[in-house]
C-alpha cells in the first residue's frame, strides 16, 4: 500500500488491486475518521475497496458487446445479466509511474494485459493528490490504436453512512445534496431510453438525510460544478467537485448496508448501445470518440470541511 498524508487527508492506495483507493480518512481533532468506506484486511477484488478506476468505460455494457461505427465488438461477461461491467482497469495491477509525499500517479498499458476486455489498445494514468483540504483525482485515457474508438472515465467512491464507530460515533446520520435534475429509467441497471424526470428516491436537489432510502440510479443534468455535497452534521462535510466532462453521476445506496456510492462518470450506463440505436445524441449520453493519439483528461475532487 502507498499512503498519502498531509495532516488533513490520509489516503491509502493499492496499485496491485486495480489501482484502487484503500481508504480516505479525514482528521477530526486528534482522530482520523474514515469518510470513504475502508477496505477489509484481505480484499479479494477492487470492488471491496473504498473506490476504484472506471476505465475505459463506466458501469455496464449489454450484450455484452460494443456497438461502434456499425460493428459489434464482443466483450466477456463480467457481471450479472450477461453484461460487461466497470471497464478493464479494476481487474488488473497498475504500475507506479510517480510518487512523493503529496501525490501518486498510477499507469496502465492495456497492451501488457493478456486478453484485455476491450477491442482497442489504450494507456491510462490516474493521479491521486492531496492539496490542503482537497483530495484531487486526475484521470486520463489515451488512444494508442490506429482507429477512433469510444472512451469513458470515472471512479467508484463508496462513503460511510456514519462516521466513527458504534462505541465512538462522530456527527449525525449522513445527509446529501445532489445537484442533478434528471435521470434515466433503468431495468437491471440498463437504461430504457433518454434521461427524464428524477425519481423521488433519487431526488436530493434539496439537502436531506439519506436514511434507509434504496437508490440505484444514473443521474445527469448537472446544475453546479459541485455535483454533490455529503454532510455528517456536527462533524464533516465533503464537497464533490467534477469537471463538466463528468456529466453523469451514479447514485447507489443499497439496502441494509453501512455505505453508499456517489460516482462521477463521463457517460450513462450502456451509452454506446443507446447511441447506436439512435435513442439520444452522443453529447447527451456522454459518448466520447477518441481519435488515434488523442488523450481524454478529466478530474474530480473531494473538498473537506470540518464542522
Amino acid at each position: 500500500m502507498l499512503i498519502l498524508d498531509n495532516g488533513t487527508w490520509r489516503v491509502g492506495l493499492l496499485p496491485d488491486l486495480g489501482g484502487s483507493i484503500a481508504y480516505g480518512q479525514v482528521r477530526l481533532g486528534e482522530t482520523w475518521v474514515d469518510a470513504m468506506r475502508p477496505t477489509p484486511d484481505s480484499p479479494e477484488r477492487a470492488g471491496d475497496t473504498a473506490s476504484f478506476p472506471l476505465v475505459p468505460w463506466s458501469n455496464r455494457i449489454s450484450g455484452p458487446s460494443l456497438l461502434w461505427d456499425g460493428t459489434e465488438h464482443p466483450l466477456r461477461v463480467t457481471s450479472a445479466g450477461e453484461t460487461a461491467s466497470h471497464g478493464v482497469g479494476r481487474y488488473v495491477p497498475w504500475e507506479v509511474a510517480e510518487a512523493d509525499a503529496s501525490h501518486v500517479t498510477l499507469s496502465l498499458d492495456s497492451r501488457t494485459v493478456p486478453d484485455a476486455n476491450f477491442p482497442w489498445p489504450f494507456t491510462t494514468r490516474f493521479t491521486y493528490a492531496l492539496e490542503g483540504d482537497r483530495f484531487r483525482v486526475t484521470m486520463s485515457l489515451t488512444n494508442v490504436s490506429d482507429e477512433t474508438f469510444p472512451a469513458g472515465l470515472g471512479h467508484h467512491p463508496y462513503f460511510e453512512r456514519r462516521l466513527g464507530t458504534s462505541e465512538a460515533p462522530r456527527g449525525g446520520e449522513v445527509e446529501l445534496q445532489v445537484r442533478c435534475d434528471s435521470a434515466y429509467e433503468l431495468v437491471n441497471s440498463l437504461p430504457t431510453g433518454p434521461a427524464g424526470a428524477l425519481p423521488e428516491r433519487a431526488d436530493f436537489r434539496t439537502r436531506h438525510a439519506l436514511g434507509d432510502t434504496v437508490v440505484d440510479d444514473c443521474l445527469t443534468g448537472r446544475t453546479d460544478p459541485v455535483v454533490a455535497t455529503i454532510t455528517w452534521p456536527r462533524a464533516l462535510q465533503l464537497d464533490m467537485e467534477a469537471d463538466e466532462s463528468l456529466s453523469h453521476l451514479i447514485f447507489f445506496a443499497p439496502k441494509g448496508k453501512p455505505f453508499f456510492a456517489v460516482e462521477p462518470v463521463s457517460h450513462v450506463n450502456d451509452s454506446l448501445r443507446l447511441f447506436g440505436e439512435g435513442v439520444a445524441d452522443a453529447d447527451a449520453l456522454g459518448v466520447r470518440a477518441l481519435a488515434p493519439g488523442e488523450t481524454f483528461t478529466t478530474e474530480w475532487s473531494l473538498v473537506a470541511t470540518v464542522l
